[in-house]
């Protein structure tokens, strides 16, 4: 049902992210920062730190121009939970130890930003990635007036179920949205239970840029092993169920 192997021209996948390549762009979306604060647990659970170290890990091993976050830096829709300043310190910090540019495109968590971040914000993003341009934005509104090649989007932080376990995934289209490709990231916190996609057709989702589910192929980066394994698209993958 799976291909070892696949991949997306020009894209490499990791930890749920992804590079662009030729636009040496290091993208993620839906950090959630402070969201082990706003869950109903006693103790903090570490997961800022550990977004921030992977992060590191990331910028250490593609050392990008940019660093772009698709929406949803933040968790909290009201105040500031404890520790979340310091985190984004923590991310400015690796950013610019990496001599990486950091632009953020807020996404509907992201209402407290400006209180709390004073670098780049722009709704939706473009790269130049080659001879194809790339919009970047959380996905969680239509990004009028902006033409792509490729719209890369986070929001409604997909996942796949394999053998009853949930597993984050990526999905990608092709001339799916406006003619042009869809490629959208799972949540880059392991905090987000996140939506099984495997009988989720489009009106399921909620990002308005899914016109057509039936398109998008789930793809899973497993990074123990080292490998990227792509499912067919969901219109074929629920007949398979």
């Amino acid at each position: 049902m799976s291909s070892r192997g696949a991949s997306i021209e020009g894209v490499t996948l990791r930890d749920r992210a992804v590079h662009l390549e030729r636009a040496d762009a290091l993208v993620l979306a839906d950090t959630h920062l402070g969201r082990d604060e706003a869950s109903n647990v006693q103790l903090r659970m570490g997961e800022d730190t550990d977004i921030v170290e992977r992060v590191g890990v990331l910028l250490e091993r593609f050392e990008p121009a940019e660093l772009v976050v698709a929406g949803d830096l933040l968790h909290s829709f009201e105040g500031v939970p404890r520790g979340v300043r310091e985190s984004l310190g923590d991310l400015r910090t690796a950013a610019e130890a990496a001599d990486a540019h950091v632009v953020v495109t807020p996404g509907n968590h992201d209402t407290m930003l400006a209180d709390l971040w004073d670098g780049p914000t722009v709704d939706a993003y473009t790269l130049a990635d080659g001879d194809r341009e790339v919009v970047v934005c959380h996905g969680h509104e239509d990004p009028a007036g902006m033409d792509a090649d490729l719209y890369v989007v986070g929001h409604d932080h997909p996942t796949i179920e394999i053998e009853g376990q949930r597993r984050a995934c990526y999905l990608h289209g092709r001339e799916c949205y406006r003619g042009a490709d869809l490629l959208m990231l799972p949540s880059f916190t392991r905090l987000a239970a996140g939506a099984p996609v495997n009988g989720m057709g489009t009106a399921d989702f909620m990002s308005p840029l899914v016109t057509d589910a039936d398109l998008l192929r789930p793809t899973v980066r497993d990074e123990r092993a080292d490998e990227t394994l792509a499912f067919p698209p969901l219109g074929r993958f629920r007949e398979m169920l």
